[in-house]
């Protein structure tokens, strides 16, 4: 392209740039497309000849050093079934018009590093590659329906409102990542609805302002550890990984995307769930209102995580698919409401919630306390006390102590299993005469039997007395009590000649009421301990 002022058309403009020059001053759409849908398509394989195509360089002109407008008039480029031909470069640059290209196909990549705009919206192009870190926009910057064939990097880009990625398809880069976007803040939403890759997306210390919305996203990358890399990621509001709803008008022909195709699906509704291939890694991470899993579908291999180590939120709303292989860790989580299902969490071995912190139960359908035990024990196959005495606290704290004694019961007979056998055998005797203390009605009806055994075997015998001056009158029932109750006399024991196998009878008793008030005794210690 020949040398020209700033301002100024350069002598060599093609008659398809001349149209998009004239276009540009007025703030109207250079349309090249041929309104042939099958002509049009910029994923396609067929080519554009240069009736449709521009010059990269003059579109940088025109952004950088553009005409004025026409009076009255706003400039800006926006472009529909263009071919760009050459590498665009914007890097370092500051563009002041409004841009948006629709249907359009780049011959190179996009480099736009440490460039500023006011907003950039491509729809549905076809772009080799988009090279964009600490990228700044004043606006938006939507890539809805894009297609890059080898990653996009946003390194440290600040976005001023929204980041637009829904129903995108992005491959992976020569180091194996489909969308690198770590140290990156997007003020208002980040919104990828229905998006593709196919490689590692990596989101480390990104903050988003308000949502972050992949609902129907599928994330694959079987070329590494993770398909979605976000430790440290901080979200104002929710994180949503669900299933989105497709009952829905796309409105693909608006030059404005929707901000969002639909919503969380509802029970019979059509929908597509959110789909991740790969390990996920959310360590760390801060959300303001929620982290919500609903209909998630994970396939990983035996060595790869879900990763929620130390996260912080209000909600976390576990209510997906259960993953067939790899972990769950939600160790040192901190969350204020547990939404989930029986059916969610991975059996044994695959879940560690070792330091999980949570403070309420809302689980969705049928989920037995039983089932929730069986949850702790597959989490720890090692016995642990803290995740049976959190989640004791916290049936205690809703109301359900008869539940909470019976965690606090389960965690005892766990805790029986890693002891030498003669402590063993002393927790075995103390769960099945008292429960370990946490059912006292057991103790009661051990007492009964015993009196009623002891009454039994005494009312055969009338004993002579050893003091004749000094004897009650002889009581059977009264007597084995007495012989059961130790400390208190109720002046039967010790006033009566008792011979052969009647002493054996009686030293029994006396052997059983001991051995219960003990039990009950220390089982009435543990649990006023943990009251």
């Amino acid at each position: 392209m020949t040398e020209v002022r700033v301002g100024e058309a350069p002598a060599d403009l093609t008659a398809s740039e001349r149209r998009m020059w004239e276009a540009f001053r007025t703030g109207g759409l250079c349309d090249l497309s041929s309104r042939t849908p099958d002509q049009d398509d910029p994923h396609a394989d067929h080519l554009w000849g240069t009736g449709r195509s521009v010059r990269a360089q003059v579109v940088a002109t025109l952004l950088l050093h553009g005409p004025p407008p026409v009076p009255g008039r706003v400039a800006s480029l926006k472009l529909r079934g263009v071919r760009i031909t050459g590498r665009l470069d914007l890097s370092g640059g500051a563009v002041a018009p409004y841009v948006e290209l629709q249907s359009c196909r780049f011959d190179s990549e996009i480099q736009l590093s440490e460039a500023r705009f006011g907003t950039l919206r491509l729809i549905d192009c076809a772009i080799p590659r988009l090279e964009a870190a600490r990228l700044h926009t004043e606006g938006d910057l939507h890539m809805p329906r894009c297609r890059v064939a080898r990653g996009i990097r946003l390194t440290d880009a600040q976005i001023g409102t929204d980041l637009l990625i829904s129903q995108a398809v992005v491959q992976r880069d020569n180091k194996g990542r489909a969308i690198t976007a770590d140290g990156m803040s997007v003020a208002q939403d980040f919104q990828g609805e229905l998006l593709e890759t196919y490689g590692e997306v990596s989101l480390r210390g990104a903050k988003v302002g308000v949502s972050m919305n992949l609902r129907g996203a599928r994330l694959r990358n079987p070329y590494g550890k993770y398909a979605l890399n976000a430790p440290q990621l901080t979200v104002e509001r929710t994180l949503y990984l669900t299933s989105i709803a497709l009952d829905y008008v796309p409105g693909s022909n608006s030059s404005t995307p929707p901000y969002g195709l639909g919503l969380t699906p509802t029970r019979g509704q059509r929908a597509q769930r959110f789909v991740c291939r790969g390990g996920l890694r959310l360590d760390d991470g801060r959300f303001g209102d929620a982290i919500d899993f609903y209909g998630a579908r994970f396939t990983l291999t035996a060595e790869q995580e879900i990763s929620l180590r130390r996260i912080q939120t209000p909600e976390f709303r576990f209510v997906g698919e259960r993953p067939e292989r790899g972990r769950v860790v939600v160790s040192g989580a901190k969350v204020v409401k547990l939404v989930d299902t029986s059916t969610s969490w991975p059996g044994p071995g695959g879940v560690s919630i070792e330091g999980f912190v949570y403070e309420n139960l809302a689980p969705r359908g049928h989920f037995p306390l039983a089932r929730r035990l069986e949850w702790v024990e597959a989490a720890t196959p090692e016995y642990s006390p803290e995740p049976y005495e959190r989640l004791a606290a916290v049936l205690r704290a809703s109301g359900e102590d008869a539940d909470a004694r019976e965690v606090l019961l389960a965690k005892q007979r766990r805790r029986r299993t890693t002891l030498p056998p003669a402590a063993r055998a002393w927790g075995h005797l103390q769960d099945w005469t008292v429960a370990y203390g946490y059912r006292p009605g057991k103790a009661a009806g051990w007492m009964f039997v015993l009196w009623a055994a002891g009454a039994l075997l005494f009312s055969q015998h009338d004993p002579a007395p050893l003091k004749q001056e000094e004897s009650p009158q002889w009581s059977a029932p009264l007597y084995a009590l007495d012989l059961l109750l130790p400390v208190i006399d109720l002046g039967q024991e010790g006033r009566w000649k008792l011979e052969g196998g009647w002493q054996w009878g009686a030293a029994a008793l006396v052997i059983l009421g001991w051995i219960l008030a003990t039990t009950v005794a220390a089982g009435a210690s543990r649990l006023l301990r943990r009251g």
